[in-house]
């Protein structure tokens, strides 16, 4: 009896130290931004698919986060794909580039960090700012609450007027019928960030700003939100090409400013920064039962055992908030030498119109057929976690990745 007793207390003994032994010996790095001149461009994707359950006002919300990073303009690129091909999409994020230019400085101005209007303007309030700022508070959110009401207003009516769709070509796009299951390829760059003249109200370059609605045909497997990343992919190398990706759900927001130059502190180490594929930030959400019975939160995961997992090649990509490193999400093995990360170029000697065509042909239904995309190149299709089994291809290469839990819920 003594004996088996025995046995069991180290049985348990073994199997404790084999599957919980990473939570005892968490890494947690932070590095010195040092490259303040000479950063690698940023592209971020944001997907939306249905406007009856991804409002238009909820998605520019997140848009316009983005577009506010504390991070040079004109490296920064933000695309929106659309794959509901919806005017009213479009209509929001046109309406999203104009306030942009009042946005993007009031932020920088006045040091906001919840750079979601919708976010920021429901927590702020005018008695907690002096005059000057109360000022452009009440302009600013008279601003947002206009642009709100338009937008809300055509969602409900569900079509645009002749005069909205008057206001730019984009929306020639839509004189072919079209659904959201069938449409064709729809590119329209809404601000250049490479014309030095598109500026916001204090004088700065604003950045790039992409809607993308990939081709949809009923007898062509579009392969979900895989799919449409893969097709981001392409059609921002054609534009932006920036050596960073970072992929953001529609219905999250950025609540800090400098996410994006600590994420890129793991991928510009000098000792480490070359084995990181991927940098995974956690995901919180503020619509969460006070007691959170069900765990929504993932506490566990993003508290404890992403940390320890930075011990054993890093922790799994789990989707929205993740930094990628492009060439790695686009099937690069890894190599041990210590070789800087590449500053993609991008296209500055073709106009806009011609990089809309260009990348429209990248689009299309039949463009992967007969090639890796899905398989050895971008995000995995055919499973329905497509981002955990497209880290675990790019760890399976070689590469490591690493979490990143910033104090103040970054993302």
């Amino acid at each position: 009896m003594a004996l088996q007793l025995g046995f069991h207390v180290q049985a348990q003994l073994f199997l404790f130290q084999t599957e919980s032994g990473h939570i005892y010996y968490p890494c947690i790095k932070c590095l010195t931004n040092r490259y303040r001149n000479n950063l690698p461009g940023v592209d971020i994707f944001v997907c939306t698919a249905d406007l009856t359950i991804e409002p238009p006002i909820m998605v520019i919300n997140t848009v316009l986060s983005v577009l506010a990073y504390d991070y040079p303009k004109d490296k920064l690129s933000v695309y929106l794909s659309d794959d509901g091909g919806s005017e009213l999409t479009f209509y929001a994020l046109l309406e999203a580039s104009h306030f942009a230019r009042t946005w993007i400085p009031f932020c920088q101005k006045f040091n906001v960090e919840t750079r979601s209007p919708a976010a920021y303007f429901k927590e702020s309030h005018t008695s907690q700012k002096d005059v000057t700022e109360a000022v452009e508070w009440i302009a600013t959110k008279n601003l947002y609450k206009e642009m709100e009401n338009r937008i809300n207003q055509v969602t409900r009516f569900g079509r645009l007027s002749n005069d909205i769709r008057k206001q730019h070509k984009g929306f020639c796009e839509w004189n072919v019928p079209s659904t959201s299951c069938e449409h064709h390829t729809i590119v329209e760059i809404l601000i250049d960030g490479r014309d030095e003249n598109t500026t916001d109200n204090g004088g700065v370059v604003l950045p790039t700003l992409v809607y993308m609605a990939r081709e949809k045909r009923p007898e062509h497997h579009h392969n979900f939100k895989a799919g449409a990343m893969n097709s981001l992919i392409r059609v921002s190398s054609e534009i932006s090409n920036g050596a960073v990706i970072l992929n953001m759900d529609c219905d999250m927001y950025s609540n800090n400013s400098e996410t994006i130059k600590d994420a890129l502190c793991f991928f510009m180490d000098e000792d480490k920064g070359h084995e990181f594929a991927y940098v995974q930030l956690p995901q919180r959400f503020n619509n969460i039962t006070k007691n959170d019975i069900y765990a929504n939160c993932l506490r566990t995961e993003y508290e404890v055992e992403f940390h320890g997992l930075d011990g054993f090649g890093g922790p799994l990509y789990v989707g929205s908030g993740c930094f990628h490193r492009r060439e790695s999400l686009c099937g690069k093995k890894y190599e041990s030498n210590k070789a800087e990360m590449k500053y993609n170029k991008r296209n500055t000697r073709a106009d806009a119109s011609t990089l809309e065509e260009k990348a429209k042909s990248l689009i299309t239904c039949t463009f992967e057929d007969n090639t890796e995309w899905g398989k050895e190149v971008g995000l995995k299709y055919g499973f329905p976690v497509e981002d955990v089994i497209t880290g675990l291809s790019i760890q399976c290469r070689g590469w490591k990745s690493i979490y990143f839990n910033p104090q103040g819920w970054a993302s």
